[in-house]
């Protein structure tokens, strides 16, 4: 079927099985143990946290719970940790390096432990990840990134060599890959709806579309100025991410939105689902500004998803770029109809790797780098084991100084086109040195 045909949906579609929606609401309290900025993954973890060891908290969006990126997203649960080793340690010391690989397996395992012991609905499914090499050296690299997983961490991870790719993915487009068996898919906004029941369930309040407007220090307390009124805290913390707006002008000089978007295609054939995805992996590759890409939920479409680097609402240019890029790798898919297209905020900054710190009295959960599904629920609840000032488990080793500022940045991603110009043009020359 032709694309010309099919009407396109710009909303989410996860939100078709899962609509967020505003929670009824509920009077403001006049004072609470702790205020929560931002209804996310984050915000919710850390809540429920607080909530069961005693403590009243109260979370406050200015949208629908989960309405940005925790019900937007592809759903892969990758927690990539964008610095490879040499960087890390160059950056941050070996210790601490070291430190934050084997948290990655942690942060993993804390979600699968969560969805099975909360119950959580929300179409898991471990089935690993192939990530496809653009050449002949970004196969080297990560098959020997692969094996050290495997050695250092216990992962099973593993190269595939070329030959043997159609096991896993139906195309030569790539020059083999590897694959990681603790990586799988779930649906984002099943996930959220989820998280929003258990919270509340432990007790936590959720304020839906109230915006903070101002947050004032006040002796050993906080006032929190909201749309609805005001609210007393002993404790605040914030998780707001990339949506966060001017209530918090620090934090926003420090974490850079940038769109993420992705296409839907029309249900497809089942014969032909089988051939593209053979093994119903999530996807991936290693270009710069790399792709990313699964089956959905039910098996019958693929999502394919990657960084839209335009601050436009009109969608054309960058569906018709994921459009062309997901023909490439398929081209069965060249007559296959886009029927949904959507794109949220991932927020980045410079260090590029989650974080937890504090300021003012204020503590932090953010910058999640575009792999909050599993780093944003692991950093929430040890932000909140942080805030209880909990010596029962070791502290985060995403707990420690806070990013610095982007020069020249006050909440406009001005800068953006030019660097996913650059990016874009590093993978082209990537692709020419392979003779592609």
């Amino acid at each position: 079927m032709s694309s010309d045909h099919v009407p396109l949906k710009t909303t989410p579609y996860w939100w078709e099985a899962a609509p967020v929606q505003s929670l009824p609401e509920k009077p403001l309290e006049k004072a609470v143990d702790v205020a929560i900025i931002g209804a996310g993954y984050a915000g919710l973890s850390a809540g429920m946290t607080l909530a069961r060891a005693g403590r009243t908290v109260a979370i406050f969006d200015r949208q629908h719970p989960g309405e940005g990126a925790s019900s937007r997203n592809g759903g892969i649960t990758s927690g990539n940790i964008r610095l490879d080793h040499a960087t890390l340690v160059r950056k941050f010391g070996v210790e601490r390096a070291t430190a934050i690989e084997a948290e990655g397996k942690q942060a993993r395992e804390h979600l699968y432990s969560m969805i099975a012991e909360e119950g959580i609905d929300c179409d898991f499914k471990p089935v690993g990840r192939f990530s496809g090499s653009m050449g002949a050296k970004d196969y080297e690299n990560a098959a020997r990134g692969a094996e050290k997983l495997h050695r250092t961490l216990g992962i099973e991870a593993y190269a595939v060599p070329y030959g043997e790719q159609r096991d896993y993915i139906g195309t030569d487009f790539f020059r083999g890959g590897t694959v990681r068996m603790d990586i799988g898919g779930l649906h984002p906004a099943k996930f959220i709806a989820e998280m929003l029941r258990v919270a509340q369930t432990a007790g936590v309040t959720i304020h839906s579309d109230t915006a903070v407007e101002h947050i004032t220090p006040d002796n050993d307390k906080f006032i929190i100025k909201t749309a609805r009124g005001q609210v007393t805290a002993r404790q605040v913390m914030i998780c707001t991410n990339g949506y966060t707006d001017k209530v918090d002008p620090w934090l926003r000089r420090r974490i850079v939105p940038v769109r993420s978007r992705i296409i839907a295609t029309e249900e497809l054939p089942a014969d032909l689902m089988a051939k593209l995805m053979p093994r119903q992996m999530m996807m991936s590759d290693t270009r710069t500004l790399g792709f990313y890409f699964r089956p959905s939920p039910d098996g019958k479409r693929i999502l394919f998803g990657g960084r839209d680097g335009t601050t436009l609402d009109e969608p054309t240019k960058p569906v018709a770029h994921l459009r062309y890029n997901l023909v490439s790798i398929f081209p069965e898919l060249n007559e296959s109809a886009v029927t949904h297209t959507w794109f949220g905020n991932v927020g980045m900054h410079r260090d590029m790797i989650p974080r937890i710190f504090e300021r003012d009295g204020i503590v932090y959960a953010t910058g999640f780098c575009g792999s909050g599904v599993v780093w944003a629920p692991w950093i929430g609840r040890k932000a909140a084991q942080k805030l209880l000032g909990n010596t029962n488990e070791a502290p985060s080793a995403f707990d420690f100084r806070a990013p610095t500022a982007v020069p020249f940045y006050h909440g406009k991603p001005w800068f953006m086109p030019l660097f996913m110009a650059m990016y874009k043009m590093q993978d082209r020359l990537k692709l020419l040195r392979e003779g592609r």
